[in-house]
């Protein structure tokens, strides 16, 4: 395949491409260099960044960025061993770096002056930083656009294949950990910005997609390698503190993965769907031998996990059987309610207004921890000399029912049942008119979604201890919400496995992070929301079709850009294809 390379004259129209390569590498060397000076003289700033010598905070992150500058400076002079970092060009992925660089390190310097009081307070290292970025970004942005049709990939032995696919886990094991793990706002603020540059500069190099490729191609492998990195993540940790973020955050995504079914796959939009999750965690709570259980059983948990998921799909066929007769905005509407009815039901199950099961909004507490074959999720444990804790021991245990979740969606969506359901989607009088008995698979699909939320919230009422109408809300601040829920599939790209799953983390971990923005957390939420309608509407992790819908080919490789498949793997749609 040829490399077809389209040159444009630079934007800036000053400096010949040679100079613009040399001084956009020498700045983004420059931007490294002013990471291990003083950024101001006072240590009141979090991440102490009054030493030289070494970086530290916020300084980390320019370090990262700037070095990636570099990297893709010094790639775009296409020496050997470096060409497949950009297989769609430099150009682009170098201005955004730059701007990333840019961005991260005015930010810093912005946030020592505001919190500190002025910009007496910046160091004379803070000034060279902020000048630093300049270089690249006036290079970056000299340089002729280079974008190219990617060519083949060269080949490589089975082995260094699978080795990179194991990197590139390691790597994303690596950026969620410091993601995770920042210990105040500033700096998650911070590593947001960096890396969603970073992301998109890795995008529009071309990179993604050669690694995304790699993955299709050895998708046992990948799939092996993605589950071994998450359950490594405990083993990261020297307490529970974040690890408890971590276990939300799975129940949170598996969820959302439930309603992707319904969602994504059938297409029927459930605003009423956390529901669900409370009538497995209630179910839970009722017979897992808590003493402010009215019924005074204890299952195993196989049992208690069994019942759960069984009586959320019975309220889902419930529910669904007169009412997913309805389509668009009523369907939506009837399932709203029925969300409202659900939790105001779980307050008057309290004795007084109705039987004595829930008791009310005080809800079911003590619900004890879990012991499976002698192994007591409440105690901490010793593995290979690292401790692991209670969260950590529910973390584990969670990503177990992710991958039992991830294996029902997956092998569900590629079934007939599962083109049926898309068939619905795309059009429901014509799949009807194709013999598909619409209604009833839309039941299945109710039911499917329902007993997986059902599951997730067995696990949840455990971790949490004690279960409350009030967690289980249409809207609210702290997910998991059904409004949450609903925006984490779309956010993350209705259809796939992956994109529920990055959009919930996203959705949960950030307005954890940013608590002390109080009440503007959802004036922020709203505008990224609406700067992800503008720039990605079909989400931060697409399917062929929706990728389709909204961009035209791209213009360099003539072909659609990255078209995530059902499954959640990326290949190329090439016109002819689509």
């Amino acid at each position: 395949m040829s490399t077809d390379t389209t040159r444009r004259a630079p934007l800036g129209g000053a400096l010949p491409p040679g100079a613009a390569r040399a001084l956009t590498a020498a700045g983004g060397l420059a931007t490294a260099a002013a990471t291990f000076l003083s950024w101001t003289w006072t240590d009141d700033f979090p991440g102490d960044l009054t030493v030289s010598g070494y970086p530290g905070g916020l300084q980390v992150l320019t370090l990262a960025v700037g070095l990636l500058t570099l990297l893709y400076a010094a790639a775009s002079y296409q020496p050997r061993g470096l060409r497949w970092l950009a297989p769609t060009g430099t150009t682009a992925a170098l201005r955004l770096l730059a701007l990333g660089a840019a961005a991260t390190t005015w930010y810093t310097v912005i946030a020592i002056a505001w919190e500190l009081g002025g910009l007496a307070n910046l160091d004379p290292g803070a000034w060279v930083a902020a000048v630093a970025v300049l270089l690249p970004l006036a290079g970056a942005f000299a340089l002729p656009d280079d974008r190219r049709r990617a060519a083949p990939a060269a080949p490589l032995a089975s082995w260094a294949e699978i080795l990179l696919i194991i990197a590139a886990f390691g790597i994303g094991l690596l950026v969620f950990t410091y993601g995770i793990d920042t210990a105040y706002g500033e700096l998650f603020v911070g590593f947001l910005i960096t890396v969603g540059f970073a992301a998109a500069a890795l995008l529009r190099s071309g990179l993604i997609r050669r690694v995304s490729d790699l993955t299709a191609r050895y998708r046992p492998v990948a799939t092996a390698a993605a589950f071994a990195a998450a359950a490594a993540f405990p083993f990261t940790q020297t307490s529970d503190e974040y690890t408890s973020v971590a276990a939300n955050i799975l129940i949170f995504a598996t969820v959302a993965l439930g309603l992707n079914v319904v969602v994504g796959l059938a297409g029927l939009l459930d605003l009423g769907y956390v529901a669900f999750l409370g009538v497995g965690a209630y179910t839970a709570a009722l017979v897992s031998g808590s003493v402010s259980s009215p019924w005074g059983v204890h299952f195993p948990f196989w049992a208690a996990a069994l019942t759960g998921a069984a009586a959320s799909m019975i309220f889902g066929v419930l529910i669904g059987a007169p009412t997913l007769r309805l389509r668009g905005d009523y369907l939506a509407i009837v399932t709203l309610g029925f969300g409202e009815i659900f939790r105001i039901t779980m307050n008057n199950l309290d004795g007084t207004n109705g039987p004595h099961i829930t008791n009310g909004s005080n809800g079911i507490p003590n619900i004890p921890d879990l012991v499976i074959f002698g192994f007591d999720f409440g105690q901490s444990h010793d593995v290979g000399g690292i401790t692991l804790g209670r969260f950590s021991n529910y973390y584990l245990l969670m990503l177990l029912f992710t991958g039992i979740v991830v294996t029902v969606f997956a092998r569900s969506g590629n079934s007939r049942i599962g083109r049926a359901w898309v068939a619905i989607r795309e059009d429901e009088t014509a799949a009807g008119a194709m013999g598909i008995n619409a209604f009833r698979l839309k039941l299945l699909a109710f039911a499917l979604g329902a007993s997986l939320a059902g599951l997730a919230g067995t696990v949840q009422a455990h971790v949490t201890y004690t279960v409350t109408p009030e967690q289980y809300q249409f809207a609210g601040s702290v997910p998991p919400n059904s409004a949450f829920l609903i925006a984490a599939v779309i956010l993350g790209g209705m259809g796939t496995i992956s994109g529920p799953l990055v959009g919930a983390s996203l959705l949960y971990l950030i307005p954890k992070k940013l608590a002390f923005l109080a009440d503007y957390q959802l004036l922020l939420f709203g505008l990224a929301l609406i700067l992800l309608m503008r720039l990605r509407p079909e989400g931060l992790i697409a399917g062929r079709r929706q990728q389709l819908e909204f961009h035209d080919a791209d213009p360099a490789t003539g072909s659609g850009a990255l078209n995530p498949d059902p499954r959640g793997s990326t290949v190329g749609l090439t016109k002819a294809g689509a």
